[in-house]
């Protein structure tokens, strides 16, 4: 069984010989994705704010059933 190094360079070397852009492209995205869970996301001072409304809506009662929204956007739908 080949060492974390070794299958480091191995990959190393080999991605050093693509040359087709859209296949580096999706070994980047595959690469960021698997690293996105080991990460803290930064949040914009927007997000930020969203989050806190949604807290305030909740503490507040101001919610409603995943049932009822169906029933809202079913009876939206119709209307179109």
């Amino acid at each position: 069984m080949a060492s974390v190094e070794e299958i480091r360079c191995e990959l190393i070397d080999k991605i050093q010989s693509i040359e087709n852009k859209e296949f580096l492209l999706a070994i980047q995205q595959l690469i960021t994705s698997g690293l996105a869970g080991s990460k803290s996301i930064e949040l914009t001072k927007e997000q930020i704010e969203m989050l806190e409304m949604s807290e305030e809506d909740i503490q507040n009662g101001r919610l409603i059933s995943q049932e009822a929204m169906d029933k809202r956007n079913l009876e939206w739908l119709e209307g179109l």
